[in-house]
């Protein structure tokens, strides 16, 4: 097993590494380190928690010539939170080698101050795609053009946030013989041609490690029973006593929605989500750094990258339409040497995404909830072994769908697919009523309450 003290590295970075106590290098900083030292454009595709920032960081600093006043890197992340990040990471190398320059390049920041302070320009710029383009191709006052590298991490949320515009400008100025390093948890098939127009023979490094991110954290699963939510939340803090606990919402609203109903109910919470103004959101992020909250409710964008030191517990509201972010959340816990636990609300329907999370070498333990404690359950299997019935509902819509006079090949796969999509639609239609009917109680709710507190006033 090679370890990092038998790299030839710098001192500077050897020491970093050891004040890191950094000791053997990942599976994807072992493929990916040597190729940036051989100058190959690659593709690193990995999950959060597997090391990917420091395998392209530790060859970049590594190579930096100080010497060479100017430009040397690029390094782009879709979001503020995700530059700073690496922005820290590179601080550190820095405390080691002070004469090396490193600029984060973000926006919500005094853009003039941003300009006077690249009269010495940086040997690595870490930053924002839009920021970056302003400042080089805009401004003229950031001389990206001579730098010999240039990485994108979290391709696919730079795809999604509608980055590669920015990044496509900024690399049309760029040297022919430039290094590309790509990173990115998954290459959606809008991205490759991107790829395909900047990328020489890129070398594609895949990390399936998938693992990584649960081999620490004990996952469960909270059955519902068609309760409100939000109380089987509540009953879960009940009963945890996290470090620090992350709580996931597939929606912004939904996160404000939260975040506010637990405030209303005394608990002191941080949120982390796409509406939050830049000023907002670089005091939320200070006060999450500074360990002011136990609790914090979050979109899928905190699950990629932001980190957030302690993190102990995960409590999914429900499951992720985009079943990779489920690994991304759980792997915001349990990190390094520590344990974690992820707790994930579930019915009935959730039960094709979970068997498919457990190909994947998950394992789920059930976790009913009574009283104020967790029991443990075995209904899940009992159901899985038996065999399945039809619901009222299937028998209902089964009925409808007549079978025709005349029988075509595949008759019967064509009908059981209209019966499936009957089906999600009904029950679409349960769950809307149900929503709108918990709505009009919380509301009748609050006006009891109000008209409570007049009456006492």
């Amino acid at each position: 097993m090679k370890l990092f003290e038998q790299y030839q590295l710098n001192p500077f970075v050897k020491e970093t590494l050891r004040d890191l106590k950094f000791e053997t290098p990942t599976k994807i900083q072992k493929e990916i380190i040597p190729l940036v030292y051989k100058h190959r454009d690659l593709i690193g595709i990995s999950q959060t928690g597997t090391g990917k920032t420091h395998a392209f960081l530790i060859p970049i600093m590594d190579m930096i010539d100080i010497n060479r006043d100017c430009v040397q890197a690029v390094i782009t992340a879709p979001t503020r939170e995700l530059a700073t990040q690496i922005y820290e990471h590179a601080k550190l190398f820095v405390e080691n080698n002070p004469e090396i320059r490193v600029s984060l390049i973000i926006g919500g920041s005094d853009k003039q101050k941003a300009i006077d302070k690249l009269s010495v320009q940086p040997h690595i710029v870490i930053g924002t795609p839009g920021r970056i383009k302003d400042l080089s191709l805009d401004e003229h006052a950031l001389k990206i053009t001579t730098a010999d590298k240039f990485v994108i991490d979290e391709a696919d949320m730079t795809l999604e946030f509608g980055y590669l515009e920015d990044i496509d400008a900024v690399l049309g100025k760029m040297k022919e013989d430039l290094q590309m390093m790509v990173f990115s948890a998954t290459i959606p098939q809008m991205l490759r041609p991107f790829l395909q127009k900047y990328m020489d023979n890129p070398k594609i490094i895949e990390i399936d490690d998938d693992l990584t991110t649960s081999r620490n954290i004990s996952h469960y699963l909270v059955p519902t029973k068609h309760r409100n939510r939000y109380e089987v939340l509540k009953d879960i803090m009940k009963i945890i006593d996290p470090y620090i606990c992350l709580i996931f919402c597939n929606k912004r609203t939904e996160v404000a929605e939260v975040a506010h109903h637990l405030r209303e109910d005394g608990y002191k919470v941080g949120e982390i989500h796409g509406n939050l103004e830049p000023r907002e959101r670089r005091q939320m992020m200070r006060r999450i750094k500074n360990m002011e909250y136990q609790y914090i409710v979050a979109t899928d964008i905190a699950a990629r990258g932001i980190d957030i030191d302690g993190a102990s517990h995960i409590i999914n509201m429900e499951f992720p339409t985009e079943l990779d972010f489920y690994i991304h959340r759980s792997g915001r816990c349990g990190r390094g040497k520590y344990t974690g636990e992820c707790y994930s609300m579930y019915d009935t329907t959730n039960q094709n995404i979970v068997e498919t999370l457990e190909k994947k070498g998950i394992t789920f333990e059930v976790k009913e909830l009574r009283g104020n404690q967790f029991v443990e359950s075995q209904s899940r299997e009992k159901r899985k072994s038996r065999e399945r019935q039809q619901t009222d509902l299937e028998k209902k819509i089964n009925s409808i769908v007549r079978k025709p006079t005349k029988v075509k090949p595949g008759y019967k796969k064509k009908r059981k697919r209209v019966i499936e999509k009957m089906v999600k639609q009904e029950k679409r239609a349960i769950i809307k009523q149900d929503i709108k009917r918990q709505k009009k109680e919380r509301a009748k709710q609050s006006q009891r309450e109000k008209r409570e507190r007049e009456a006492q006033d």
